[in-house]
């Protein structure tokens, strides 16, 4: 086994591998933080890192496993962490100038479960500024690529994370979404990547509140998302939106055999990428190959839904960053001071407007999903966007058609605002330009096992990515 093959490995695969002691922590470490200094330059996906004390930690758990002690869920893992969430002692920069040297007085809940289960935080992922873009650059750590194609953004906010799984550099890594910011990147990087239904995972408060928000995993694999969403899973007392009682996923599903799959390739209102068309209609021969009934539905959205979508997020996260506007806006970016001005704008009936549109469409959605087992559609309209990419300058074009150069090109908004209902983005193939695309799998309020059952059914008829060097990058 080479040191990209140990990079690469599925992390429930190491697991079993430290338990039979056929690897050692130590050793994948190793090779991971050898990775990440080979793609560094290239990718740019960590901000920062803690390569010698998760050699430390690594050793420990080789301890634990050569004893035969308790370990964790994940023990000896290196694991990305998101840089906007905390870990006390360590630094966290949201991607900001602003942000200076602070160091965390607190460990967020979801990283303490992750410390707790024996994940080893070896580096701290890109996020663009605030988390507030669907591409992954800021003045502070520079421009994070997409490893399929580096002239690409690995999408945002979540690209450093989406980045490191697929250059090999985590074994699995953490996410947030408020806008698709799991979604956005799990789909342009060719990963599994989860946003659970409201509540279901702890977030940081005032954030918590805010039903748009989630936090969950990114993987190579279903089974190694579902490894990680059960540890950061459930009730905290820090959070008052957290669900009772912990929701523990299966790892094993049966098939989905006689399921009815509802399918919409444009939500009604998106134009959609050739590329992106093809493969979505592909995938849905994979589920109907499988016994499953697949059927075109008209779910009655239209433009309305994104614009709404826009308004909500301007309204509070946009309002929270104006308070930086007056005294610190020279420093922040373009795009995150071009939503702080949005922000200001925003009025409350603008914020009512926003709860009418999304209560008319789950008058549609949710009926339909009373009659099919779960909806498919695409997760990104286009494949991505230049890693460069500024929605404040810059123009994106669909068809031939320009979108809104915000969120205009991913389908992923409108799920922030059906928030309990989980959905789960699979990669679907790759486009001409070499970057992946993939689909969103949407399940009734709170059944997140049923996405998770369709999705393993799909990857086991389709295979892993990353399984071999014809279905990973070339770095």
């Amino acid at each position: 086994m080479t040191d990209l093959d140990l990079c690469y490995m599925p992390a429930s695969e190491a697991l079993r591998l430290f338990k039979a002691k056929k690897l050692s922590p130590v050793e994948l470490m190793q090779a991971t933080i050898h990775r990440a200094e080979a793609t560094k330059a290239t990718i740019n996906c960590f901000t920062f890192t803690h390569f010698d004390e998760a050699m430390d930690l690594a050793g420990k758990a080789e301890g634990k496993y050569a004893r035969g002690a308790r370990t964790g869920a994940l023990e000896g893992l290196p694991i990305g962490i998101k840089d906007e969430s905390y870990i006390k002692g360590k630094p966290t920069s949201h991607g900001s100038l602003l942000s200076g040297d602070a160091i965390g007085g607190h460990t967020s809940t979801m990283n303490e479960r992750i410390i707790q289960a024996g994940g080893i935080v070896h580096a701290r992922t890109a996020t663009p500024e605030f988390s507030c873009a669907g591409y992954t650059w800021s003045k502070r750590w520079g421009v994070t690529r997409n490893p399929w194609n580096p002239d690409f953004t690995p999408g945002g906010s979540s690209g450093g994370s989406a980045a490191t799984l697929a250059s090999g550099t985590s074994s699995i890594a953490t996410g947030s979404d408020i806008a698709g910011s799991i979604r956005i990147p799990a789909s342009a990087c060719g990963l599994v990547g989860f946003k659970p239904p409201y509540g279901r995972n702890p977030d940081e408060p005032p954030f918590n509140l805010d039903f748009y928000c989630h936090t969950g995993p990114l993987a190579r694999n279903v089974r190694d998302a579902i490894l990680l969403q059960n540890v950061i899973a459930g009730p905290s007392p820090l959070d008052i939106a957290t669900l009772r009682p912990k929701l523990r996923l299966p790892s094993d599903y049966k098939p989905i055999k006689g399921w009815k799959i509802a399918f919409s390739m444009d939500l009604g209102s998106f134009e959609v990428d050739a590329d992106v068309r093809k493969n979505t209609l592909a995938a849905c021969d994979v589920f109907r190959s499988l016994g499953a009934t697949v059927e075109e539905v008209d779910l009655g959205w239209g433009d309305d839904v994104l614009r709404a979508g826009m308004a909500y997020l301007e309204h509070l996260f946009g309002a929270s960053l104006s308070q930086l506007l007056k005294e610190h806006g020279k420093d922040m970016t373009t795009y995150a001071r071009q939503f702080a001005e949005d922000g200001q704008k925003s009025k409350a009936t603008d914020f009512v407007g926003t709860l009418d549109v999304a209560a008319r469409m789950y008058q549609t959605l949710g009926p339909l999903l009373e009659t099919y087992d779960v909806l498919v559609c695409p997760t990104n309209a286009l494949p991505s966007v230049p890693a460069e990419f500024d929605q404040t300058t810059g123009t994106v074009e669909i068809n031939g058609k320009q979108v809104n150069p915000s969120l205009g090109w991913v389908m992923t908004t409108p799920f922030n605002m059906m928030s309990r209902c989980p959905v789960l983005s699979i990669p679907s193939g790759r486009a001409a330009s070499g970057v992946p695309t993939g689909i969103q799998i949407v399940g009734r309020t709170y059944c997140d096992t049923d996405v998770f059952r369709a999705a393993m059914a799909y990857e086991r008829a389709k295979g892993q990515w990353y399984t071999n060097a014809e279905t990973r990058p070339s770095l």
